[in-house]
């Protein structure tokens, strides 16, 4: 394998991500912007589905009927359809059913939301701030949404797919553990005074967390590979990235590899990363 057209101009950039790079930019630069592109849509995305996760699973427990009966069934629909299907869907609704940049909706003060994506206020440094920063306010121009920091179509579209997937997976991770702690301690913990909720909160899962653990570790490896999918709808993750050079390029065998080699690389961390949160919580354990 030759890796010497790291190197040489890629002669394609990337409109999206923290690095744009240009026709100019190496390979290795590109490729680098495609792996940023992908940890900027699987960070957020684990965090959210692990906070949804967590508020399905408990509502799956909840006495009342129409919680449970809602929560039951989320987790039965989203767990059930195909990610590659649920991110197709998602990303033609975005595409078919919002507004177009001029007509965009405005959800709050300087948040606007349009088929050309999600608009927010962005931070913003210039010599007009006398070398500080100030905020930059998104607005609607005749055929784009200006200014502001922008989030894509496309980004949308996977940041969503994972986090409904994901969430489906964690909240029957949560429920599961939840019911593994036995009645005793909860009881244990009503007897000595605390709330339900309270007791559900200080007891119950710090319990179940320890059982959880290993498998949330395995939703997050999952939520990692899944977001290679992006492909699908045009967002220009590592996989993405990688077909592109391909063409470019020619170096099939070359990009193939650097991709099983990051992916191999990325599971890793975030393994380890997720094994010392399982040390941790069950420090102690008998």
């Amino acid at each position: 394998m030759d890796f010497s057209f790291l190197s040489d101009p890629a002669g394609f950039g990337l409109s999206e991500g923290w690095l744009l790079p240009t026709l100019q930019s190496p390979y290795w630069k590109v490729l680098l912007a495609g792996l940023l592109n992908t940890l900027k849509v699987a960070l957020p995305a684990w965090v959210l589905a692990m906070g949804f996760g967590l508020l399905v699973g408990l509502g799956q427990l909840s006495t009342h009927p129409l919680l449970r009966a809602g929560c039951k069934g989320f987790v039965d629909v989203f767990r059930n359809v195909p990610l590659l299907i649920q991110l197709l869907a998602i990303y033609f609704a975005i595409t078919q059913f919002l507004p177009v940049a001029s007509q965009a909706w405005t959800l709050a003060p300087g948040v606007l939301l349009s088929k050309s994506g999600l608009a927010f206020p962005a931070l913003m440094g210039g010599e007009s701030a006398a070398g500080g920063w100030v905020w930059q306010m998104p607005s609607i121009g005749r055929f784009s949404v200006e200014g502001g920091w922008v989030l894509s179509p496309e980004y949308l579209a996977v940041l969503t797919a994972l986090v409904v997937y994901t969430a489906a997976y964690v909240a029957e991770v949560v429920r599961a553990g939840v019911l593994a702690v036995r009645p005793g301690m909860r009881q244990a913990a009503l007897a000595l005074g605390l709330r339900p909720t309270q007791a559900s909160r200080h007891v119950v899962l710090p319990l179940a967390l320890r059982i959880m653990v290993p498998s949330l570790s395995n939703q997050t490896l999952n939520l990692l590979k899944n977001a290679s999918l992006g492909v699908a709808v045009g967002y220009p993750e590592l996989v993405s990235v990688a077909n592109t050079s391909i063409n470019q390029s020619g170096k099939a065998v070359e990009c193939v590899f650097i991709i099983l080699l990051v992916y191999a690389l990325l599971s890793a961390v975030a393994a380890l990363g997720m094994n010392r949160i399982n040390r941790r919580v069950n420090r102690g354990a008998l």
